[in-house]
């Protein structure tokens, strides 16, 4: 598996904010964030229940991989997909690092994403 989720009973919107709220409790910020639901509905005029792909990143550990291993940056930011399910709960789902960074040979990337898996773990679980 590349990840690991959570599910809440919430609205997706407060799912939203809960995620980034304790993504920055453990450093990560959004760099991005992608309304697939919007670019479906504008693109291919489908109409799909609310997902988004948040691009988290913590530039500690993002700067300690880069100076590690310059073209690590193809496998960044870790993403969270955050999708509501047809019964209305929404479902959090968290890239794994360490198994996106086994791309990488360099020792160094490999204890950042160690790092970072920690973190989005203890989101997770606050979730």
């Amino acid at each position: 598996m590349y990840g690991f989720s959570t599910n809440l009973n919430c609205s997706f919107d407060d799912a939203i904010a809960k995620v980034t709220e304790e993504l920055g409790k453990e450093g990560f910020g959004v760099l991005t964030e992608i309304n697939v639901k919007a670019v479906l509905k504008k693109k291919l005029d489908l109409d799909k229940r609310p997902y988004t792909i948040l691009g988290a990143c913590n530039p500690n550990l993002a700067n300690q991989a880069m100076s590690s291993d310059p073209d690590v940056g193809l496998l960044l930011p870790c993403n969270v997909l955050v999708r509501e399910e047809e019964d209305g709960t929404v479902t959090v789902l968290f890239m794994d690092p360490d198994v996106v960074m086994t791309l990488s040979d360099h020792a160094e990337v490999k204890k950042v994403a160690t790092e970072a898996k920690s973190r989005l773990q203890r989101v997770c679980n606050a979730l």
